[in-house]
């Protein structure tokens, strides 16, 4: 999470944005602990990324910040995840409507291959 994107194959532009934010939130005075971590990690991330497979292009997404901004914000990291999913709400729903626009679910053409999960006994 927070390198590649489906459609991106350069640094996802919103990453920019997010990471543009939190530095003009730490120039007006609100700490960041994590702003120079996160780009130290971004770079040697790409790097080890394209030195293991250089065919493939894996850059930083829009994830790679939310949790720093989240976090500069005083979002609890409990909330991290809701947060998150609000901000996809919208997306979903539209999914939604559109399966049903064409009375059919839209499944990926993709397949699982891995291992299922355990199933836990009801106590």
């Amino acid at each position: 999470m927070g390198l590649g994107h489906r459609v991106y194959r350069v640094r996802d532009p919103r990453a920019r944005v997010l990471e543009t934010a939190i530095a003009e939130l730490e120039r007006a005075g609100v700490a960041s602990h994590y702003l120079a971590l996160a780009r130290a990690v971004e770079r040697a991330a790409v790097e080890a990324l394209d030195a293991h497979r250089p065919e493939r292009k894996l850059r930083t997404n829009v994830e790679f910040y939310t949790a720093v901004l989240l976090d500069v914000l005083g979002i609890p990291r409990a909330l991290f995840t809701p947060v998150f999913a609000a901000g996809r709400a919208a997306g979903w729903l539209a999914h939604v409507a559109e399966e049903r626009s064409v009375d059919r679910l839209i499944r990926p053409r993709q397949r699982y291959v891995g291992p299922l999960p355990a199933l836990r006994e009801a106590s």
